[in-house]
């Protein structure tokens, strides 16, 4: 359908003429001719695809009226764009069209200078084989030629008839769906019985192999039985000539008891007149021996050497009677967390300190971004380093890191991190593994897993609140 407002563009003078026949013709108080056929009316309400296509006729053209033009009620939509007004003023247009006969001609006459062919043929009396039926419909109901009641009627009714053959074709298109559907649970249900008509065949087939087995157990559990029954008999004939054997072995055992009293007396006897043989020897061993004692004597007091008076109990340093005082007893053992334990630990000659880092800053001021924990525990080490000239390592987990640390590690001190899909403990254990069996090893965490680690690889482990109070005394 080509709209109204599409259309080409009217003539001024032509369109001043029509305007000008229509105002006389409601001066005058006739209805338009325009064909119309005031004996026709429809014995039906309006197809409603027929009522649509006349409002949107009605909406294209009604912008191109002037406002004191238009009925009352179409006013207000006046200024609408065409879609609006056919999306609001429906009702309104239908209605102006059926009650006004002077708006009605106004918009055949849009639509005669829009589809003049399609009007041309209908005052004809001819309808064209290519035309839509909806628009020949509009055509006719707002043209009102003779017999436009027949072609409204003709209209709605190939529009039921199209309705109808939608309505059975998705009928039948829904009923194929349907059968597809039951043909799909159907199979669906035929392969389920048979997948269960397979597993219950499975299930009896292995109900019975585990009769069979149970049966064959119970036949093995009797021969057991037998056997075992055998075997406690045997175990008491055993038994019976074992306490046979152990009652001759008693009588053995006093015999050779016997016998060995006798060759010791045979031995003494022995012995006895050997050491009586021997004198002889010895007596001149121990001359000789005096002899050297003799010279060794006199060597020393040539040489006028000291008599030594230390003996090597005298070295081991101990606290004597009389020079012990209470720090000097305390000393002696001393609490996990006492900073001189860790003193003690890293006076030991090339001692190796290995820090677990987040595990002592986390112990300590967990509060803190990991930066500044960072920094500030490698402070406290570098410090402790240069006073104990210790060898110290500080490890960091480093697989939780989004971007690689940029940072001065601080003298005497190895800052190491863990690499992707390694932790820090991990890392801890591959260093204390790393140095030379026999070399003292102190490690610094609270992680029980990791102290049982480096314990059994030889290494000392100590408790993060240790270094920390260490760290905190000046």
């Amino acid at each position: 359908m080509v709209d109204a407002a599409s259309g080409p563009a009217e003539p001024q003078g032509q369109q001043a003429a029509a305007d000008a026949e229509l105002s006389d013709a409601a001066g005058a108080g006739q209805q338009p001719a325009a064909g119309d056929a005031p004996s026709e009316q429809l014995d039906r309400p309006l197809p409603e695809g027929v009522r649509r296509r006349v409002v949107g006729i009605a909406a294209d053209a009604l912008g191109a009226i002037p406002s004191g033009e238009l009925p009352a009620g179409l006013r207000p939509y006046a200024k609408f764009t065409p879609a609006r007004r056919a999306k609001y003023a429906a009702t309104a247009l239908a209605a102006a069209l059926d009650a006004e006969p002077v708006f009605r001609v106004r918009i055949a006459d849009r639509l005669r200078l829009g589809q003049p062919d399609l009007v041309k043929a209908l005052e004809a009396g001819a309808v064209p084989a290519a035309a839509d039926p909806m628009d020949v419909a509009a055509a006719a109901y707002l043209l009102r030629p003779a017999g436009w009641s027949r072609l409204v009627a003709e209209a709605g009714d190939e529009v039921e008839r199209a309705d109808a053959e939608g309505a059975a074709a998705e009928a039948a298109r829904v009923v194929e769906k349907l059968q597809a559907e039951l043909a799909e649970v159907r199979a669906a249900s035929r392969a389920d019985l048979d997948r269960q008509r397979a597993e219950s065949e499975g299930v009896r087939r292995e109900a019975e192999s585990l009769r069979k087995r149970v049966r064959t157990l119970e036949s093995d559990t009797r021969r057991a039985q037998a056997e075992a029954r055998k075997l406690l008999a045997e175990l008491e004939t055993v038994r019976a000539a074992a306490a046979a054997e152990r009652s001759a072995a008693d009588g053995e055992a006093r015999r050779l008891r016997h016998r060995i009293t006798e060759l010791e007396t045979v031995a003494e006897a022995g012995r006895r007149s050997a050491r009586e043989g021997r004198s002889v020897e010895d007596m001149r061993l121990r001359l000789l021996l005096d002899t050297v004692l003799q010279s060794a004597q006199g060597l020393q007091r040539e040489l006028a050497l000291p008599v030594a008076q230390l003996r090597p109990a005298d070295l081991v340093d101990a606290v004597e009677p009389g020079s012990a005082n209470p720090h000097d007893v305390a000393r002696r053992g001393l609490a996990e967390d006492d900073p001189a334990l860790l003193d003690q630990l890293l006076a030991i000659p090339q001692v190796h300190l290995v820090v677990d880092g987040y595990n002592v800053t986390k112990t300590g001021y967990p509060t803190l971004p990991l930066e500044q924990q960072r920094m500030r525990l490698l402070g406290g080490l570098a410090m402790l380093a240069q006073r104990t000239q210790s060898e110290v390592t500080c490890v960091f987990d480093g697989q939780d890191l989004d971007v690689p640390v940029i940072m001065a590690p601080p003298r005497g001190v190895r800052v190491r991190f863990s690499r992707t899909g390694e932790t820090a403990d991990e890392l801890i254990r591959r260093l204390v593994r790393a140095e030379p069996q026999g070399r003292p090893v102190v490690v610094v965490s609270t992680d029980r897993e990791v102290a049982d680690g480096v314990r059994k690889a030889g290494a000392r482990p100590v408790a993060s609140i240790l270094l920390l109070n260490r760290l905190a005394r000046p």
